[in-house]
């Protein structure tokens, strides 16, 4: 795998003149000509990148959807993310296809968004869950990449911190229009809550925890086809909690069930459900029921009697 280090190197990969600044590039994709290359086939990037693409005929593979607006496509790609394309990358023709920034973390380095950035999930999103702008979301983002094209190629003391600043209100921009997204495609989405339900269910009933532990994020994910971080986002837009407050949740629910109607002592059951060691199950149970698995047993056993004594 080629590690593709330096914008510069970008620029080169896609027969394009070398950069103004080391450190961040707008490109447009209408003057893109990137050759056959072995690097192609399996590469990473040592930097981020945003691409904005227009008027693309096939937009399958970015996981349009039947709620989703129909104009242009919005992809990120974080540091280190590995690549792989099946040949040389095809792009539309026109004169205004779209735009890709590329800027390296050393550029954010000093500003708050040198850290906050890493909190922005969809860098971790693949293609096939794209953003798809309306006509006006559109005109607001390419305004963003125009500005930061403008202002690099005219450096001054205040160019970085206006060129951050706008890098943060395309962020900004993307985060509130994803949130869009998940409430237009809301009915689709709600599905995920059921599979999810039976993914786990299915986990626990073929005893698969006992092989292979808790089951995870990544897991759940890959069984939907769905990114890890788009999957916890998705939940979040959905019901307010990310994929590991559900697994926990179900987590939860399995053990009153094995405690409810199964002789299987407290460690029997945490290593059902995955546990490495019965005390991470007691804190757990305890941190969400207020309750340690025992006296939760405890309670049920009483509860007949208490019945049956007529006691309230």
């Amino acid at each position: 795998m080629k590690i593709i280090s330096t914008i510069s190197d970008k620029h080169r990969l896609l027969s394009l003149p070398d950069p103004l600044h080391p450190l961040i590039s707008v490109v447009r994709i209408a003057d893109v000509r990137a050759a056959a290359d072995s690097v192609l086939e399996r590469f990473s990037l040592n930097f981020y990148c945003i691409a904005l693409k227009r008027n693309v005929k096939s937009k399958m593979q970015y996981g349009q959807q039947q709620y989703d607006h129909d104009k242009g496509i919005l992809t990120f790609l974080a540091p280190k993310k590995i690549l792989s394309l099946d040949g040389p990358p095809v792009y539309e023709v026109g004169e205004d296809v779209g735009y890709a920034l590329f800027f390296h973390q050393d550029f954010l380095y000093s500003f708050p968004l040198a850290t906050k950035i890493k909190n922005y999930g969809f860098f971790s999103y693949v293609s096939s869950e794209a953003l798809h702008l309306s006509e006006k979301e559109e005109k607001y983002i390419a305004e963003i990449f125009l500005k930061i094209e403008e202002e690099y190629q005219h450096l001054d003391e205040h160019s970085q911190e206006v060129i951050i600043a706008q890098i943060e209100l395309l962020l900004s921009y993307s985060n509130r229009f994803y949130e869009r997204q998940f409430v237009t495609r809301k009915t689709v989405n709600h599905a995920v809550i059921t599979k999810l339900d039976l993914i786990m269910n299915n986990y626990f009933d073929k005893k698969l925890a006992l092989k292979s532990g808790i089951p995870t994020v990544e897991y759940i994910a890959a069984c939907l086809n769905l990114s890890p971080h788009y999957f916890s986002d998705l939940l979040r837009s959905i019901t307010g909690q990310g994929a590991q407050y559900h697994i926990q949740e179900k987590l939860i629910d399995r053990a009153k069930e094995y405690l409810s109607v199964t002789d299987l002592t407290v460690s029997e059951i945490a290593y059902q459900l995955g546990f490495k060691h019965p005390q991470s199950l007691n804190k757990l149970f305890k941190r969400k029921t207020s309750t340690s698995p025992l006296e939760f047993r405890r309670n049920l056993n009483l509860t007949p009697n208490l019945f049956l004594h007529g006691q309230t």
